[in-house]
């Protein structure tokens, strides 16, 4: 079928054959055109309009395309949703070739690749992951951003539910995985996030990026590297001479926090806006450079758990928080500091102008005055920075000498090079300089000689010099006295001797120069790749310089404290405030709480009224821990922290339409994940478990959850619950407490004190709360009824017994597998719905007794200790 079409379509076709999941934008003269179902898609998604040509078939073509000067908004648009770019460009001279110009692809152009363009957000990094699977259930993973050239990579050891948690930290935008990789897995990757996903099945490491994986002893890791850089190399086409050394990592070097968590917590953006604003990095964004923007978001998402670490960066923070007027300045000169790193990773991959050059000379321009200032603060730890900051002098030199202080974006258009940098650019300039002084002063001779005013002489790419005169000035010229050249409507165009000379000598001079810059730009940009180690190492240092005195102002503009840390495990917070929640209200307005916890309290069960602050009180304790670790000072008057392994929340309900599963289930597997993975130095923030099903069902659940936290795991733990039944807890419990939220009842209404109070709550003021959301008076009135009607009879509607609460499991205090209870759980069920027909003698005794007990004349929790005690004879 495809001889019948033209050998310029075939040539089309073979290419596409290569990339079948990319849009192949196809260079022909000005324009890159795309064909067949390309063109019908492309059309759609850029709202171009789709035409047709002939293609030596029978039937016309579908066909679009994009100017080349404007082909890259195009490309961002499509890769913005997720697609490839193809970019086939012609790779010889139309006038030398012999039949169909050759074309080839030059660069695949992917989400996880972008280099410039909208596409690229300068605060956040751009990274594309690699997944290996191998045989004993461990996976190799790594990320890279292309735009950056740096490289980590792990060993995952624990499933591929930690595989999905590393890839949403890392964020990235495009994954690569082989083609055999288990179908389920890519299922649960989509379900995670839009992500493009790739195949590369080459492992085998290619001999020009053997030094990248130095540090990699382990063959595993050699692998999974090895794919994620084939790919690289296959798809850009190009020197990827930017590229670091790949940096390993292990998971359990940082403060764990999974996809969950991160997303209740709200750290990187929020739950319902899906955008920065309101989450704890906008708290905290005080960074002055593009690349310190970056690394705060990295710590944010793994926060230190090395207390040495930890230290050195509240050290730093310090002394910057004491030196106001050298932070200042600090801060001042750190502004005029352009993003180091993407700079040097265009100069390597051969996409930088001389713009870029100029933002880098002026970066690096900075770096003098910047070392001094950070050597003048009183300590030891920043001087030792300071000595670290490389200037690279000799590239901010060659810059200075070679590019012009205002260049042209394109770099093949001249105008680039500073006179003086090379003497035969030099010469070239002259000559075409002095040639049109000499054609400015030919206009002026020959107006005077000819008496034309009007005359002028003028220049274009086709016809080069002429000399100009209208048609109504024409009988003033002489026969003979300039050959003529052209014709238009008005006028007519002449040539002389003498100008076509000069126009020879001007053209060759400017075309010769053109090139000639050119050439001295990629020499200099060449020179310039020998410094991309240094001038990595210079942005990192750069940007941990701009994130600590990034903490520095936060904490001092809004009266944090320096936390201390604690070896018993002991959380002292006092005046603790919720970091955002503080920011958006007004600071006089937020009612600040202290937390107590130590060994006699492990578990603080929170009740109160909705809306009274609980899980603001929970996310609080989350955030300053989270705050503290990453180096950054803490929102309290006092703070005494353990250093956490992990951090674990369940707050919030929502269901996960994606992959079909209800709040109750995303609330169940959430738990499920803190319950199996947190360790006695972990925090854990449950609000409201249980909510999500039956009242009964709901009760057992969480008070089981507590209770196998209590005993078996020992983690820092904050329940908040609404279920008031559970705060008899406390009496079987040795390290739990309750505290509530306080709450003052007014002429009928709820005011919210959101105070937390040590003991349990009375009541949940759950219909002052309707009341406050404006529900209708009549409905307000009737749930008023029900609820007195169920705290007389202590049932529900529909129920012919009061619930029952199964007593502390003590043996669950060994550390022993839990067995599921027998013939409990069916004994409770079988009381409360009352349809079986026979019962065993254990069954009657307790129904008979029941039926003596005057229950409905007791409180709801006075039946249910008479049950228990109750229950507790029979057995």
């Amino acid at each position: 079928m495809a001889a019948a079409y033209t050998p310029m379509i075939q040539q089309y076709l073979r290419v596409k054959a290569e990339y079948q999941d990319a849009f192949l934008f196809f260079r022909l003269g000005d324009f890159y055109e795309m064909f067949f179902e390309d063109a019908i898609n492309a059309s759609q998604e850029l709202e171009i309009t789709l035409t047709s040509r002939e293609g030596g078939s029978e039937d016309r073509i579908p066909m679009c395309g994009v100017p080349y000067h404007s082909a890259p908004n195009y490309i961002e648009q499509l890769v913005e949703k997720g697609y490839k770019v193809a970019i086939c460009e012609q790779t010889e001279d139309p006038k030398q070739a012999k039949g169909v110009v050759r074309r080839e692809v030059v660069q695949l152009i992917t989400p996880g690749t972008m280099m410039e363009g909208r596409g690229l957000n300068e605060n956040e990094n751009n990274f594309i992951a690699s997944i290996t699977s191998f045989k004993d259930e461990t996976f190799g993973f790594i990320y890279n951003d292309l735009s950056t050239g740096e490289t980590k990579a792990t060993i995952l050891t624990e499933g591929f539910d930690a595989v999905l948690n590393e890839l949403s930290l890392s964020g990235a935008k495009e994954i690569v995985i082989s083609s055999d990789f288990e179908g389920g897995w890519q299922k649960k990757i989509k379900e995670r996030s839009i992500m493009t996903i790739s195949i590369e099945d080459e492992i085998e490491p290619k001999e020009g990026f053997l030094p990248l994986l130095t540090d990699l002893t382990q063959d595993k890791l050699r692998k999974t590297a090895s794919r994620l850089f084939n790919y690289l190399y296959r798809t850009q086409k190009r020197s990827l001479d930017h590229l670091q050394n790949v940096s390993l990592y292990q998971i359990n070097q940082f403060m764990k926090i999974d996809y969950f968590s991160k997303r209740n917590l709200e750290l990187t953006e929020t739950i319902r806006s899906k955008g920065k604003k309101g989450s704890l990095l906008w708290l905290l964004d005080e960074t002055k450079t593009a690349m310190g923007s970056r690394l705060l978001k990295q710590w944010v998402d793994r926060p230190q758990i090395d207390e040495k670490e930890i230290t050195r960066r509240h050290t730093v923070v310090e002394t910057l928080i004491t030196n106001f007027y050298e932070r200042e300045e600090i801060r001042e000169k750190l502004k005029e500091v352009y993003d180091l790193e993407r700079l040097a990773g265009r100069v390597a991959f051969g996409n930088v102008n001389a713009r870029d050059l100029v933002q880098l000379k002026k970066s690096l321009q900075q770096i003098p005055s910047l070392k001094a200032m950070v050597n003048n603060l009183p300590n030891e730890i920043v001087s030792a920075e300071a000595e670290r900051l490389d200037g690279c002098e000799e590239v901010a030199d060659i810059l200075e000498q070679a590019i012009v202080e205002n260049p042209p974006l394109s770099i093949k258009d001249g105008n680039l090079i500073q006179d003086g940098y090379h003497e035969e650019l030099d010469r070239f300039r002259d000559a075409t300089r002095n040639g049109k002084t000499w054609i400015a002063q030919l206009e002026k001779q020959e107006r005077e000689k000819t008496g034309i005013k009007s005359l002028k002489v003028g220049y274009n790419r086709v016809f080069g010099y002429y000399i100009e005169v209208t048609k109504s000035n024409l009988h003033l010229l002489t026969e003979g006295q300039y050959d003529r050249k052209q014709t238009l409507t008005n006028a007519e165009r002449f040539i002389t001797p003498e100008l076509k000379e000069k126009e020879a000598l001007i053209l060759q001079a400017e075309e010769k120069a053109v090139e000639l810059e050119y050439q001295l730009f990629a020499e200099v940009r060449e020179h310039i790749k020998g410094y991309i180690p240094r001038l990595q190492k210079l942005a990192k240092i750069i940007s941990e310089i701009d994130v600590l005195q990034c903490f520095a102002v936060v904490s001092e503009q809004r009266h944090y404290v320096k936390p201390s840390f604690s070896k018993e495990r002991k959380i002292v917070l006092k005046d603790g405030r919720h970091p955002v929640v503080e920011k958006v209200m007004n600071a006089q307005e937020y009612v600040p709480n202290d937390c107590y916890m130590d060994g006699e309290r492990e578990v603080l069960l929170i009740t109160g009224p909705n809306m009274s602050g609980k899980s603001t009180y929970m996310r609080q304790v989350a955030l300053t821990a989270i705050l503290g670790q990453i180096g950054c000072y803490v929102p309290a008057s006092e703070a005494v922290l353990p250093i956490f392994d992990q951090v674990f929340t369940r707050i919030g309900a929502a269901d996960d339409l994606i992959s079909g599963q209800s709040t109750f289930m995303v609330e169940m597997l959430e738990a499920k994940n803190a319950i199996v993975n947190a360790t006695q130095d972990s925090l854990i923030l449950f609000d409201e478990i249980g909510r999500g099903t039956s009242t009964y069902d709901g009760m057992a659940l969480a008070q089981a959850i507590i209770e196998y936290i209590h005993h078996r795991i020992g983690a820092k733990t904050l329940f908040s619950t609404h279920y008031h039944e559970l705060t008899v807890l406390e009496e079987s419990l040795e390290q739990l407490k309750n505290v509530h939220v306080s709450a003052v009842e007014q002429n009928g209404k709820v005011v919210f004190l959101h105070k937390i109070k040590e003991g349990a709550a009375d009541k949940s003021y759950g219909i002052h709360v309707a009341q406050l959301a404006e529900l209708p008076e009549e409905l307000i009135v009737r749930a008023n009824e029900i609820l007195i009607g169920l705290e007389q009879t202590g049932k529900e509607p529909g129920q012919k017994t009061i619930p029952i609460l199964n007593p502390p499991n003590e043996s669950m205090a060994e550390p022993k597998q839990i067995q599921e209870p027998k013939g409990q759980l069916s004994f409770f069920e079988e009381l409360k719905i009352e349809k079986k027909q026979t019962f065993n003698v254990k069954e009657k005794k307790v129904i008979e007794q029941l039926k003596t007990l005057e229950i409905l004349d007791m409180t709801p929790m006075e039946a249910l200790n008479a049950l228990y005690e109750l229950h507790k004879k029979l057995k």
